[in-house]
Parts: C-alpha cells; sequence; structure tokens
C-alpha cells in the first residue's frame, strides 16, 4: 500500500533464530493442496495449517519466542497475558515446558472449551482469571496485574518477539512452496501474524501479494488503514472472538500498511458458510478466526483465476456447543433462514391454512412460538421458515401478505429478533 521505509522488520536473521529456537516446540504444519477451493476458484489453492499445531493455532510461535528471549532474573517473577484464547493456550504451554509461573486473563465470554484448553496446556504452572467482557478490558486488567506484581507482560501481538515468532509462519511456506506464490490470504486480529508473514515476504518474496482478511464486525486493522493510525473500535461484534480486537498494535500497524497489498473484512455469516463447508467436506475444524482467510477468497474470486494462492487456517478451537449458532448465522448470511412475526385467527383450522397456504412445498418450518388467547380475535406467533432455495422468499413474503398473515419480518431487525429467539 505504501512504500515508504519501516519502521521496525523483523529481519530475516531474527525470523530465522527464531525458527531455530522454535524446532523442537512446534510442529513444521502441512502446506497442503485443496481440491475443494480449487476447483470452486479455478485456482491452485493451498492450506497452512497452522490448526494442526499442539496448541490448535499459530500462537505458540510467538508465545514461546518472547518467553525464550526473557532473562532468568525476569521468568522467576513470571509472567502474565491477556487473550481470548489461543494466545492463552501458547503461553499456557510455553509456561508448562519452560516451568514459569503464569497468570493468564481470558474476558468473561471467552467459549469454555478454549478455557479448559488452557488449563491442560498450562496444567499446574498457571493460573486463570476472567475479567471483562473483551479482549481489550482483559489487557487492562492484565496490565495493572503485571505492573502491580513487577510481572513481565506478554502481549499477544505487538512486540517484536511475538511478530518474529509469528513471522516463521511466512518462513516455512517459502520453503515448502514448489512454485512462486501469487497471493497470500492471511487473518487479522491484533496483525501479530500478518504483520510477520508481510514483512518475511516483503524481503524474500515481494512479488507475492499479502492479503489481509479481518471480520466486519471487528474492522480495526481496516480502520487504522483508512485513519492512518491504530484507532480504537468502542463497540465490536465478538463472534470471530480469535479476530475481535477493538485496536491493532502499533508496531504491527506500521508493518502491515507498507507490507499488506489489500485488507479486506468478510460478513461473519460468510465466515459460518465457511466453517461449515470445511467441516462437511474436507474434515478441518476450523473455528471462526481460522476461516476467515477462506472467506476472503469470495472478494478476489477474478483476480485468483489460474494462480496459486495460500490461506492460512490459522486456529481450529472452536466450541462444539457453537455449531448450532454457526449453522444458523450461515443460512441466514445465504437467505435460506427467514424469521416473521405473523398473526393467527384464534381458531381451529388456522395453522393448517398457513401451512397450505403460505409455505411452499421444500420448505420447513423450524421455529413455533404461540400461545392462544381467547379474549382475542388473532393472536401474534413467531415463525421461523427454512428454505430450500434463497430465490423462494419473495413468493413467501408475499404469500404472507396476501393471506393476512404478516406483521413483521425479523431479519431485518436483528435487535428484535435477538430479544425473541
Amino acid at each position: 500500500m505504501d512504500t515508504q521505509p519501516l519502521t521496525y522488520f523483523p529481519c530475516i536473521d531474527d525470523v530465522r533464530t527464531a525458527a531455530e529456537r522454535l524446532k523442537s516446540i512446534i510442529n513444521e504444519t502441512p502446506l497442503a493442496y485443496n481440491r475443494t477451493a480449487s476447483e470452486k476458484y479455478d485456482a491452485n489453492i493451498l492450506f497452512k495449517r497452522e490448526d494442526l499445531q499442539q496448541v490448535r493455532s499459530y500462537k505458540i510461535r510467538g508465545a514461546y519466542n518472547k518467553m525464550a528471549s526473557l532473562s532468568n532474573s525476569e521468568l522467576e517473577q513470571g509472567i502474565v497475558c491477556a487473550s481470548a484464547g489461543n494466545h492463552a493456550q501458547g503461553v499456557a504451554l510455553a509456561c508448562n515446558k519452560m516451568r514459569i509461573k503464569g497468570t493468564i486473563f481470558m474476558p468473561v465470554p471467552t467459549p469454555m472449551q478454549k478455557v479448559e484448553q488452557v488449563k491442560m496446556f498450562g496444567a499446574d504452572a498457571v493460573q486463570i482469571v476472567l475479567s471483562g467482557d473483551t479482549f481489550d478490558e482483559a489487557k487492562e486488567a492484565a496490565l495493572l496485574y503485571s505492573a502491580e506484581n513487577s510481572t513481565i507482560f506478554i502481549h499477544p501481538f505487538d512486540d517484536a518477539y511475538i511478530i518474529e515468532g509469528q513471522a516463521t509462519v511466512g518462513l516455512e511456506i517459502l520453503e515448502q512452496s514448489a512454485k512462486p506464490i501469487d497471493y497470500v490470504f492471511v487473518p487479522v486480529g491484533g496483525g501479530g501474524l500478518a504483520a510477520g508473514l508481510s514483512g518475511v515476504f516483503h524481503l524474500l518474496s515481494p512479488e507475492t501479494k499479502i492479503i489481509g482478511v479481518e471480520p466486519s464486525g471487528a474492522p480495526s486493522m481496516k480502520m487504522a488503514m483508512e485513519k492512518g493510525e491504530p484507532v480504537y473500535l468502542p463497540r465490536i461484534n465478538k463472534f470471530v472472538d480469535g479476530a475481535a480486537v477493538q485496536q491493532v498494535g502499533n508496531l504491527t500497524f506500521d508493518i502491515c500498511k507498507l507490507a499488506l497489498h489489500d485488507m479486506i473484512t468478510v460478513d461473519e455469516g460468510s465466515v459460518c458458510e465457511v466453517i461449515l463447508s470445511l467441516y462437511n467436506r474436507d474434515a478441518i475444524v476450523a473455528e471462526p478466526a481460522g476461516a476467515l482467510s477462506v472467506a476472503g477468497l469470495d472478494i478476489y474470486r477474478e483476480e485468483i483465476k489460474g494462480k496459486t494462492v495460500v490461506c492460512i487456517i490459522s486456529g481450529s478451537n472452536n466450541d462444539i456447543t457453537r455449531m448450532e449458532e454457526i449453522k444458523e448465522q450461515a443460512l441466514l448470511y445465504k437467505g435460506l433462514k427467514h424469521y416473521f412475526l405473523v398473526k393467527f385467527p384464534q381458531r381451529p383450522g388456522a395453522l393448517r391454512e398457513f401451512v397450505m397456504n403460505v409455505v411452499g412445498p421444500d420448505d420447513d418450518i423450524t421455529y413455533f412460538e404461540y400461545t392462544k388467547k381467547n379474549s382475542k380475535e388473532k393472536g401474534t406467533a413467531i415463525v421461523g421458515i427454512e428454505l430450500k432455495d434463497a430465490g423462494d422468499f419473495k413468493s413467501l413474503n408475499d404469500n404472507m401478505k396476501s393471506q393476512g398473515f404478516f406483521i413483521d419480518y425479523l431479519n431485518e431487525r436483528p435487535s428484535l429478533m435477538n430479544l425473541l429467539i
């Protein structure tokens, strides 16, 4: 985006030092051809499978590299970190292997699966503190704890050693690929992975275009690019929890603004669609942040035809209890799930009329809530209908209105829908 000299850059020697340091700690994850995506986009699509790390994300790279750089006296004081999950697991495993005392702050809404994973990897070396509703609130609590207890704060992204550790992903990709790489799609939260990876490609493969991908509900790096500096987003959608950051780092921003070719956002519903596709077609379990890079391919559909493209599958720490929510969001995004407020005459046969005259032969009523009130001629119901084809919505909506059942379409009123359903 810019050709000005970088104010900070993880030089290749430092990245190679990090790679050597990590040899006995991490897996060299596969760079694997993905047939499904390749056929869909008429391109040579490769997945860098960081979901196959021991902690099921790339975060162990930066966490261990940072902690291994500390002096013995610093380590004796213990360390503290804040994370929505994956950085916490990397820090926890590093604490366990290095026998360092760690205190890990996590947002209260963090999926329990991630909390349990942190406990498992850290064992008796770490204690977990749930604090705040977002990563940024947990980070503030962790920084306060660090100051009060003279412990080193292990930043999840805005630190030179963290960036150099994450940069080893880029080094591995270049060593593993038999062909020149045209595009790399990388998920962006705070920017540590994007900064490290784009920095390596900037020096070793400058012709490769690095595309950063964020969720549309938390576009912290895109907003920073537009404003020319990191900005704080007071409200974000926390669904893509691994990338739901209210403000990117200063170091990561400096690199990304110069080394990224483009910064794009994708709808959370699109991410959900990708999660389901990866699971059903390729048996890949991806967390929302881990699916961001693949979701970004749609935006570059024309540009990547015939090209060699790498997508970073950054993590697989997905709580199975979220799958129903993920499926719901995917159906809403594809226009296959619709919710209505409807009015029924309070007499026998009204529901039968609704099914016969409104609902199409391939439509499925998946949600229905109604309480009969004898004192009124008509009663209100909430109805959820799943379509086989998104093109059937117009006839469904028209039928509902012409037959006198329609009150309101809830998909266009998400706040009301979330309250009622």
